[in-house]
C-alpha cells in the first residue's frame, strides 16, 4: 500500500468562494464541505447533520471543529490539533488551533456524580 495525500483547497476570486478536494491522482472535485482521511466518515455524519448554506462564520468553524473532534474521537489513526480557517474575500484567517483531547471536555464536560453508596471494606470472620 503507498502513500495516499487527500488535499482541500480553499479561494475567493472575482466569482466568489471556492473549495475543492484535489486526490492523490490529480482528480478534483468542486463542493461546499470536504472531510479527507480515515476519521471523515465521523465528520460528514457531523457536517451533514449540522450544515447550513446561511452559517455565520463563528457558526460554521464551531461546526469544523465539532466535526474534526468527532472524527478524531472515533478514529484511532486521527488526531492531534483541530486548526480552523476562515477564508474571505479579504484573504484568510486562522480561527482555532484546538487540542482535540481538550475539545472532548468542552463537549463532554465531566459532572461530578454523588455517590450512592460507599464502599467499606469488610471485617474477616
Amino acid at each position: 500500500m503507498g502513500l495516499s495525500v487527500g488535499t482541500m483547497i480553499a479561494g475567493w476570486d472575482e466569482t466568489g468562494p471556492g473549495l475543492y478536494y484535489v486526490d492523490s491522482e490529480g482528480g478534483r472535485l468542486k463542493g461546499t464541505r470536504f472531510s479527507v482521511g480515515s476519521g471523515s466518515p465521523y465528520a460528514y455524519g457531523v457536517l451533514d447533520n449540522g450544515y447550513r448554506y446561511d452559517m455565520s462564520v463563528e457558526e460554521a468553524a464551531e461546526l469544523a471543529r465539532r466535526a474534526i473532534y468527532h472524527a478524531t474521537f472515533r478514529d484511532g489513526a486521527s488526531g492531534g490539533v483541530a486548526s480552523v480557517y476562515y477564508v474571505g474575500p479579504n484573504g484568510w484567517k486562522k480561527l482555532s488551533g484546538d487540542d482535540v483531547g481538550e475539545l472532548h471536555y468542552h463537549y463532554y464536560p465531566v459532572t461530578p456524580s454523588t455517590v450512592e453508596q460507599e464502599m467499606v471494606e469488610a471485617a474477616g470472620p
